[in-house]
């Protein structure tokens, strides 16, 4: 059975840094896309729809992706040893509020990443963790 499980959210001031995990449990590691998703919450979720937005994308191969409200701030990783997504969050922002999920999924998204960017990837995305909230405050 394939279980994702977030955590590391939390509150922070503007400009403060976080970290979230996501440990990966079940045959599911080798070979996924990972990545993690926001879903705006109070003011900020009308504004986007109340849509799960990628944020960042880390492929098979290692090669990573960013939406670019997030690059040069937010970094994506894994652990493969201890089967861990990580996403580390600098410099962060109100309009960064939201509940981060991640996800995975075995298909290669290479080319729908070049052709669209990582925000609009939740539809191609098979497994979720429940989610974790982060709230940065002005």
């Amino acid at each position: 059975q394939v279980q994702l499980v977030e955590s590391g959210g939390g509150s922070v001031q503007a400009g403060g840094s976080l970290t979230l995990s996501c440990k990966v449990t079940g045959n599911i590691w080798s070979g996924y896309y990972m990545g993690w998703f926001r879903q705006a919450t109070g003011e900020e979720r009308e504004a986007t729809g109340n849509e799960r937005e990628g944020v960042a994308v880390i492929g098979s191969d290692s090669k990573t992706y960013y939406d670019d409200s997030v690059k040069g701030r937010f970094t994506i990783s894994v652990d493969s040893a201890k089967k861990t997504l990580s996403l580390q969050m600098n410099k962060l922002r109100p309009e960064d509020t939201g509940m981060y999920y991640c996800a995975a999924d075995p298909r290669d998204f290479t080319a729908v990443i070049h052709h669209q960017g990582v925000k609009k990837l939740r539809g191609f995305f098979g497994h979720w963790g429940q989610g974790t909230q982060v709230t940065v405050s002005s």
